[in-house]
């Protein structure tokens, strides 16, 4: 890592112990073995703040929501901090417009203020600041004034929540940075428009998935021993984005295998035959801790995702998840940029038919030396090395700041 001894501060777009581990968090917590980070967490709203006020998530939080407290939490990384905010004012339900924007200034002030009084106390005079995909805020940077200024593109807009105001929000953002780094080649595409200074940093996956898959042993999860095998299985949350009718006929296709779907629901996406294949099986949400488990019980792993343009933006971490359990892997071919990072060891397909001729494919011919292949693609694809891929980034960056400085 070129960065040593820096000050990093990190907006991301989930709470810091969410179950769904953030990129933002994983990149976070690399950079913090050689710099100091502040890791901002997702504030509280006042709608939050009361709902949830009997929750382990307020509890954690109490002592530190106040605005006498440095809003700081430790963590097992001794230079990673973790900044809590005062609760914000609700206003996502307001139309979009000059009263909508003048509340967001408000929201963005009481963030700033927070994290410029930390700083202050902690002696820090000059830092870096990684926006990670939270477009809400799109105007802190302007507040706090960072030596570097980065906006992370993680994900396309899909949820009318994010897009009611997040379009006009990210598109203030991308343009207001000093850098942008996208993780697929479709949003490096789109947002290079915006701003020239845009980079292409793929997804990855976190590198205790591999060693934690090896030491499970045999044992199956348990909402999986029932299952017949061969067990096919996708992880993550079941919503829009995967073509239901492809599945719906693929398990009419193969009734002797099992194909699971491991994830929350978004009822309002799913059809209700879905719910009515007997081979078809909906665990629900799976404890982040659990993930390796799960994963080292598919026979088979499976992407059956729409191709339409939000997709071709996608860059699924779950691909990194299944290649460092050493699974097998099926996907539709909504991505092709994805065959750069899997070589020959993840089939594509066009149409159901050659998905399922695919599985038979993967299944039949899966050896311990495909397996071996797999695990090292995901030792190329871990969040150190895309962490490392960042770092050079933005210590070129840097250093061009300082050389124009001093002419």
């Amino acid at each position: 890592m070129i960065l040593k001894n820096k000050v990093i501060v990190f907006l991301g777009n989930t709470r810091f112990d969410s179950p769904i581990q953030s990129t933002a968090l994983f990149i976070a917590k690399n950079f913090a073995k050689e710099n100091k980070v502040y890791f901002i967490d997702y504030p509280f709203t006042l709608k939050d703040y009361y709902q949830y006020i009997s929750s382990n998530d307020h509890q954690e939080r109490s002592d530190k929501f106040s605005i006498f407290s440095d809003g700081l939490l430790e963590t097992e990384i001794e230079n990673l901090k973790i900044l809590i905010t005062p609760p914000v004012l609700p206003i996502n339900f307001l139309p979009e417009g000059f009263f909508f924007r003048k509340i967001l200034k408000f929201n963005e002030s009481i963030l700033s203020w927070r994290l410029k009084k930390t700083l202050k106390k902690d002696g820090v005079k000059e830092f870096i600041f990684i926006n990670s995909f939270n477009f809400h805020y799109p105007n802190i940077a302007q507040r706090i004034k960072p030596a570097l200024t980065v906006y992370h593109c993680v994900d396309p807009m899909i949820m009318p929540y994010d897009k009611k105001h997040g379009i006009i929000s990210e598109h203030q953002l991308v343009k207001q940075s000093d850098l942008v780094i996208c993780t697929s080649r479709a949003l490096y595409e789109e947002k290079k428009n915006l701003n020239s200074k845009t980079y292409f940093v793929a997804n990855a996956t976190a590198s205790d998935h591999s060693q934690l898959s090896k030491d499970l042993g045999p044992a199956l999860h348990p909402k999986l021993e029932h299952l017949q095998k061969p067990i096919i299985g996708y992880l993550g949350t079941i919503e829009r984005r995967i073509n239901y009718d492809l599945v719906i006929e693929l398990a009419k296709m193969n009734p002797e295998k099992s194909f699971v779907f491991a994830g929350p629901l978004a009822a309002e996406h799913i059809p209700e035959e879905f719910y009515s294949i007997p081979n078809i099986i909906l665990t629900g949400s799976i404890p982040y801790e659990e993930v390796p488990q799960l994963i080292n019980s598919f026979d088979l792993a499976i992407i059956p995702f729409k191709k339409d343009e939000v997709s071709r933006t996608i860059f699924p971490i779950k691909l990194f998840e299944y290649l460092s359990a050493g699974k097998p892997i099926v996907m539709t071919d909504f991505n092709l940029d994805l065959k750069e990072f899997t070589e020959d060891s993840v089939l594509y397909c066009e149409d159901v038919h050659s998905f399922s001729a695919a599985i038979d494919i993967q299944l039949k011919e899966d050896s311990k030396d495909k397996i071996n292949t797999r695990q090292l693609l995901a030792k190329e694809n871990t969040w150190e090395n895309r962490a490392a891929q960042i770092d050079e980034i933005l210590s070129h960056h840097l250093a061009d700041q300082l050389n124009s400085a001093s002419i």
